[in-house]
């Protein structure tokens, strides 16, 4: 396993990225985001997650954040586990997520501690913020991404997106302005 994504120092922000099987577009579908949203909000509630940055792209999530209270490694994998159990729970109420359901069982099948399912990728790809400028090259990129997909024009028009945060504009998630982690440097 690769030394280059781990987490060395636990109180140390990291950006972070989550990604579905097969880059499926799922978060695409509002209900699917909302889980998501939901989820990163619990982890912020109750996990002691401290967030500074995201966007929830169709396949994939970027996050800037730190987790002082808990093992981000932890974070992760409940995050996944429970987002996880949520998405089977709604694909398999409906028919018209059947591809999704089909995926989900083809790349679980290919692993041996999967039983059923397997809607994340492994790991969560953590990388340390070590500076102020990899701080703003990492926010820069995250809230640039849908632009550069092609799903806006301007980033903060992206709903599942820091951007807007940044922008002052409506967001489905609260960042964490006043302890930002270029602050520290």
């Amino acid at each position: 396993m690769s030394e280059k994504y781990k987490v060395f120092e636990p109180d140390a922000p990291y950006f972070t990225t989550l990604t579905l099987v097969e880059w499926l577009p799922l978060f695409a579908e509002t209900e699917f985001a909302n889980i998501m949203t939901g989820s990163i909000q619990h982890c912020i509630a109750n996990k002691g997650l401290l967030l500074f940055a995201y966007c929830i792209m169709p396949s994939h999530v970027h996050l800037i954040v730190q987790s002082p209270v808990h093992p981000l490694g932890s974070t992760f994998r409940d995050l996944k586990k429970y987002t996880s159990s949520q998405i089977i729970d709604r694909i398999q109420k409906d028919e018209k997520y059947s591809d999704y359901s089909i995926a989900f069982q083809k790349k679980a099948a290919t692993i041996k501690r999967n039983k059923y399912m397997k809607v994340w990728l492994d790991g969560y790809h953590p990388e340390i913020i070590f500076s102020t400028r990899f701080f703003f090259q990492k926010l820069n990129y995250i809230h640039n991404n849908p632009v550069v997909a092609g799903l806006v024009e301007q980033a903060e028009d992206y709903y599942y997106s820091s951007a807007r945060n940044y922008a002052g504009l409506e967001a489905p998630l609260e960042i964490l302005f006043e302890s930002l982690p270029f602050t520290r440097f």
